[in-house]
């Protein structure tokens, strides 16, 4: 159910052209949430309604009403039962909003990709965005931390685009302060979802990412496996 409700997330947030922060916030505020409450299969859309609503808020200059995220769950929630869930998340979480997520490192690790990758940094930027959002709906990657999933989604994205090529370099490792051999189980994760996707139904991240304006990155072809040596780590690193 969770994986349903992200990718269904994913549709809202495009339709409604929500920042992609929005979306990797209501994601964390529905893990925090749902790490320690019972929500009935019924209610799970509510939850995530209430979560984008908060995300929304926190992160839009002008966030959707409450009425139209109403209406988006084809009116399956009163506006009242929106307002009391939200009520309820904002309680749990002590109104703790701000949260570091992938979003937020992804950012910053690309500016250190991009200095040093030939190709061209948009097809980058975009398909390490994609492999960073195809992770939100995968469980099993809850447990590495954000900034973990950032670097290992550049560390997958470079290697998709230049497959004989060593996608980590110095530079890489100083601003992510992260080292191959680090990056190798969940980069390994990354690359199974990657290669065989979410599974069932869940197309939502896949179709926008097929788009023009996305370079089309979810259509690019990928090695079936990763080299064991890139995940060697060189004797010393030192910044380019």
């Amino acid at each position: 159910m969770r994986a349903v409700l992200i990718d269904w997330l994913v549709e809202v947030t495009e339709e409604y052209r929500l920042v992609p922060e929005t979306l990797y916030l209501t994601v964390n505020y529905i893990d925090r949430y749902l790490s320690s409450k019972v929500i009935n299969r019924r209610k799970m859309q509510l939850l995530g309604v209430a979560c984008l609503l908060i995300a929304s808020k926190y992160e839009e200059i002008c966030p959707p009403q409450v009425e139209e995220l109403c209406y988006i769950s084809d009116n399956t929630y009163t506006k009242d039962e929106v307002l009391k869930m939200e009520a309820s998340v904002l309680k749990y979480l002590k109104f703790e909003m701000t949260a570091p997520t992938t979003k937020c490192f992804l950012r910053r690790f690309l500016r250190a990709a991009q200095v040093c990758h030939e190709a061209p940094v948009l097809h980058l930027e975009f398909l390490a965005n994609y492999i960073a959002e195809l992770s939100l709906l995968e469980y099993s990657l809850i447990c590495y931390v954000p900034s973990l999933i950032a670097a290992s989604s550049i560390f997958l994205a470079k290697f998709i685009l230049k497959p004989t090529e060593n996608p980590w370099n110095s530079t890489l490792s100083f601003y992510t302060q992260y080292k191959p051999s680090d990056l190798c189980n969940c980069a390994k994760g990354l690359h199974r979802l990657f290669l065989v996707g979410p599974g069932g139904n869940l197309r939502a991240v896949r179709e926008k990412y097929s788009q023009h304006k996305y370079k089309f990155v979810a259509k690019k072809y990928s090695p079936p496996s990763i080299p064991a040596e890139f995940f060697e780590d060189p004797s010393s690193y030192k910044p380019d």
